[in-house]
């Protein structure tokens, strides 16, 4: 049987190719990856911008740029143009023995304080080695938005596994030969497995592709794969039931996007909901799913914890899937 299920997805791999659609699902997620790489700010990135003069002194350029990020302009022109653009920034200009601050005028306050008591702390010669203040960490070595970012993109991943599935199943009733199932050596639950690979293994590409492009390469990867197979057993099936029920590619794809609501709600629940209201969302799979997902980013996950969720995500898809089997049968027959 295992044969005769790498035949129906090798199938499915060249019939996709031609599917601007499914090509789409596809590349989609590694698109995302780059543009969350990009734009995602570190852990120590500041949200103030100074802008200096070539002019102005190597020791104090390299001063600031040690707690603020720095733009470097030939001239006053080009400068004063670049702090009365939109976003928030200072410029700090030579003016005879000191330097003047040059706003726009409608930047937050704390962009002005910040500009000033950072200029001051050059011209009396301070540094970090000499404050009293005391650094304490918690551990966090993980840029938290690139973090969420990433967790979110791999839960839409395992979404677009589904839809996958849906554009091959309607594929199949539109070329007449899913009743062909019955009169193949082939069972249905082999068929199911058989037309799940693709989804399985795209989806498990993109993961695995998109964390290496977010930046989180010292990963447990072997947690990353099992919450990844068990998170997607929910999708399989939604991907089987709409392909079975749609007439056409958009249909399909419309129903499975249906699956971004509870995607979409139990990831507001797990951020959002204070502790004493976490159980509220302990019926999702997607919300274990994202739990470890979240932890295993930050790099703070351990076994147990992983285990604990990799089996509620399977008890609770394994139900769901049952559920819904004579449905499948039904539709297959």
């Amino acid at each position: 049987m295992i044969k005769k299920m790498f035949i129906i997805f090798g199938r499915d791999f060249l019939s996709s190719r031609r599917d601007a659609m499914a090509v789409y699902i596809m590349v989609v997620p590694l698109i995302m990856a780059v543009l969350v790489a990009a734009f995602a700010p570190g852990l120590n990135d500041t949200t103030v911008n100074i802008a200096m003069l070539e002019s102005d002194s190597a020791e104090h350029i390299e001063y600031i740029e040690q707690y603020a990020k720095v733009e470097v302009f030939k001239n006053i022109e080009e400068l004063e143009r670049r702090v009365n653009k939109r976003d928030e920034i200072a410029g700090i200009i030579p003016l005879g023995d000191g330097h003047e601050i040059l706003l726009q005028g409608n930047e937050a306050d704390i962009i002005e304080m910040y500009a000033v008591l950072l200029n001051s702390f050059y011209e009396l010669g301070l540094t970090k080695e000499e404050t009293t203040a005391t650094m304490i960490s918690f551990g966090r070595t993980i840029p938290p938005l690139k973090a969420k970012l990433t967790n979110m993109l791999i839960s839409v991943t395992v979404m677009l596994s589904g839809m996958l599935i849906a554009i091959s199943i309607v594929e199949e009733k539109n070329d007449d030969t899913i009743n062909a199932v019955n009169v193949t050596p082939i069972s249905q639950i082999g068929f199911i497995l058989g037309k799940s690979l693709l989804g399985s293994s795209v989806a498990m590409i993109s993961i695995i592709g998109a964390i290496f492009i977010t930046g989180f390469y010292n990963v447990n990867w072997i947690m990353i794969v099992i919450i990844g197979f068990c998170s997607m057993i929910l999708s399989l099936v939604i991907g089987f039931l709409q392909g079975i029920n749609s007439d056409d590619f958009m249909e399909a794809a419309a129903g499975v996007k249906m699956l971004m609501l509870p995607i979409a709600g139990s990831i507001a629940g797990y951020e959002l909901l204070s502790d004493k209201w976490q159980w509220t969302m302990y019926w999702s799979p997607f919300y274990w799913a994202y739990k470890a997902n979240d932890l295993i980013l930050a790099k703070i996950a351990d076994w147990p914890t992983i285990l604990l969720c990799t089996g509620l995500v399977i008890i609770s898809s394994t139900v769901v899937f049952i559920l819904f089997i004579p449905k499948i049968r039904k539709g297959l027959s």
